[in-house]
């Protein structure tokens, strides 16, 4: 069975699962239920610090709001996050959660709970790591882009706070997927890894970002669609659960022995490609303007 069928019928047990509980639990009192109803005008507390309870069509109208707008400016990284959030829940969060509870390391991060930033990561650390080290790949593909890891928002719209944290760890375990694979932050690069995250966590978000593509010019297009999907379906497909990584405690690590271990493939070079397309454009501009002047 495929990975991707794996963790459907995962999915579909945890459904289950659910279902029949929720059948054999004990009513809940008539005046307990009035007591605890939830609405725009009557919400319940917070789960967690900056927790906002949503109802269904908040939470419905919240996703359809986010997602038009991450389409309309894909560089809109609350916008992203918020579409994440509300599109996650009930069962995809759940599902990741579940991934991580089954496997050891998994537990153990969810035990530890760590957090990435630039303070917990020691950054001037990674930079003296040896360059085939999987910190000093994370710290120099940071530079190279000029981002930084303590730009991640906070989760808000999840309401299980075990579960805020898997979509929280999820966000901040972004940059090293792209460092690992070498993928930029421009549109084109993002739409790649995006697709690459959908076959392995399964968060419908990341899927739904491939409709900024029609965004990209037509070049970027069939690049995305030619090289960059097959990859990211190849090597999505066949990767292990990178929720489960515990990044902090390998950055030691080969990074090319990382990628074995993980199952990814590296993608090609996306800067270099666009790179030698640009040499290319310009030696066409200067033979042109050279013919021109004879």
């Amino acid at each position: 069975m495929s990975v991707l069928g794996k963790r459907s019928a995962a999915l579909s047990a945890r459904e289950l699962n659910f279902l029949a509980t929720a059948t054999i639990a004990a009513p809940v009192p008539l005046q307990s239920r009035s007591a605890r109803s939830f609405s725009a005008w009557n919400r319940p507390p917070p789960n967690y610090p900056g927790h906002v309870p949503l109802t269904f069509f908040e939470r419905g109208a919240l996703a359809v709001g986010s997602a038009f707008g991450a389409l309309i400016n894909p560089r809109r990284a609350d916008l992203i996050a918020t579409c994440g959030e509300a599109t996650a829940t009930p069962y995809f969060i759940y599902r990741l959660r579940d991934a991580m509870l089954s496997d050891l390391t998994g537990r153990q991060i969810l035990r530890d709970r760590p957090r990435i930033t630039s303070q917990t990561l020691q950054m001037s650390y990674l930079r003296t790591l040896p360059e085939n080290t999987v910190g000093r790949t994370y710290a120099t593909w940071l530079d190279r882009e000029g981002v930084s890891p303590d730009t991640r928002d906070n989760v808000q719209y999840i309401d299980d706070p075990e579960c805020a944290y898997v979509m929280q760890r999820y966000r901040e375990c972004h940059d090293f997927y792209h460092a690992v694979t070498g993928l930029p932050i421009f549109v084109e690069g993002e739409l790649a890894l995006k697709a690459f995250e959908f076959l392995n966590t399964l968060i419908p978000m990341t899927g739904l970002s491939l409709f900024a593509s029609v965004r990209l010019k037509p070049a970027e297009r069939e690049r995305l669609f030619k090289i960059y999907l097959p990859w990211a379906v190849k090597s999505g497909l066949k990767s292990k659960e990178l929720i489960n990584v515990y990044w902090e405690k390998i950055l030691e690590k080969d990074v090319g022995e990382l990628r074995e271990e993980l199952g990814i493939e590296r993608p090609p070079d996306m800067r270099e490609i666009r790179r030698m397309i640009r040499m290319q454009k310009k030696r066409e501009k200067e033979a042109t303007a050279a013919k021109a002047g004879l």
